[in-house]
């Protein structure tokens, strides 16, 4: 991938109120070596605004390194289709998304429910 195709997602700011106490186990599954987080979603989201923060606050507790963690701003068309960078190739319809890949290969795949929150999901689906 090059540069040009990340870019940077303002929502992607770790929230300082998060408790990383709170979710241990969680941090330490996102600690795993190898794990490389890809993130859709866009400043003008309101999903985004709510959800992203507490995520980027969750890996930089788990000190996920910079390089692991790919931000792809997207756009909305009048449709309500989205655009933006590998959109179509990873068939992103809504936001936030965030994909896990392991040595290149999908490993967890999270989609804007809030259910729980991005990080708890992905630790989920990871320790399966």
């Amino acid at each position: 991938m090059t540069e040009a195709e990340a870019g940077t997602l303002d929502t992607m700011q770790p929230n300082p109120a998060w408790d990383a106490d709170s979710y241990e186990d969680t941090v330490e599954t996102l600690s795993e070596d190898g794990l490389v987080f890809k993130v859709w979603g866009g400043d003008w989201c309101k999903d985004c605004r709510n959800q992203l923060p507490d995520f980027a606050a969750a890996l930089d507790a788990a000190e996920v390194p910079d390089e692991r963690v790919e931000h792809y701003p997207v756009e909305k068309e009048d449709d309500g289709s989205k655009t933006g960078p590998l959109v179509e190739e990873y068939d992103i319809e809504y936001i936030p998304t965030v994909v896990v890949e392991r040595d290149g290969e999908e490993v967890a795949r999270f989609v804007e429910d809030a259910r729980v929150p991005i990080a708890v999901y992905l630790a989920n689906e990871l320790a399966e």
